[in-house]
């Protein structure tokens, strides 16, 4: 072998073994997250490093700030609820899944700052699908009849939801619609997410002073009804 083979032999190994250095660092970086408890989290020394946490979403924790997102979760107790003695602040920013609110389970992957707080790439949300007949419940048009009678009233509401289903963050998280009349629905909380365009609901609250419908507990499907 001359001398020009040689040394062009020597300049491919060192190429190969550059990119193989290269390769393994990037893998290393993108290593698979460790899974752990908002405990561990909290009171552990996992700064720096990827981790993979769930709890449930706090109720009044949800900051937003343009495309950015904080909030705490916390482990569940036995009723399902979240211990408020131990908490994890996460900040995401992205889209949010509509069914993200209060009281749904999200599974959080991402760094660890400290103090803990942990910077989630990845989301996903659980929540439980509810459903519940409609029977007894007024028509959104039945509603809007009597509003000064029924203000602050609790009651229920059935209709179609009509349109996009809103993430926890806004302020109307989705319209309902029967009998040709519509009503914008608050809710903080988690959805279930079947919940869309189209889908039969039945919603439990109260026509507020601003005419809205503040859901108090999670809006349930009704597929008994059909449009």
């Amino acid at each position: 072998m001359n001398k020009k083979a040689k040394r062009r032999l020597v300049v491919m190994g060192g190429i190969i073994a550059i990119a193989m250095l290269v390769i393994v660092a990037i893998a290393g970086a993108g290593g698979s997250a460790s899974s752990v408890t908002v405990a561990d989290v909290a009171t552990g020394s996992y700064q720096g490093k990827k981790v993979q946490a769930s709890g449930v979403v706090v109720a009044d924790s949800i900051e937003k700030d343009g495309a950015r997102v904080t909030f705490d979760i916390a482990p569940e107790d036995e009723s399902g609820a979240p211990n408020p003695s131990v908490r994890l602040r996460v900040g995401y920013e992205g889209a949010l899944p509509a069914t993200f609110g209060a009281g749904v389970v999200a599974i959080c992957t991402g760094d660890v700052d400290n103090p803990p707080f942990l910077n989630c790439t990845e989301m996903v949300t659980k929540c439980p699908s509810k459903y519940e007949s409609a029977e007894g419940s007024l028509t959104v048009k039945g509603l809007l009849d009597q509003a000064d009678a029924m203000l602050f009233e609790d009651t229920k509401v059935c209709g179609y939801v009509e349109g996009d289903v809103n993430d926890a963050s806004s302020a109307i998280r989705f319209t309902i619609e029967s009998q040709g009349a519509t009503l914008n629905v608050v809710y903080s909380g988690g959805l279930d997410e079947q919940i869309a365009d189209g889908v039969a609901v039945v919603v439990s609250g109260h026509l507020d002073s601003d005419g809205n419908f503040v859901a108090t507990e999670q809006p349930a499907i009704d597929a008994s009804i059909t449009k």
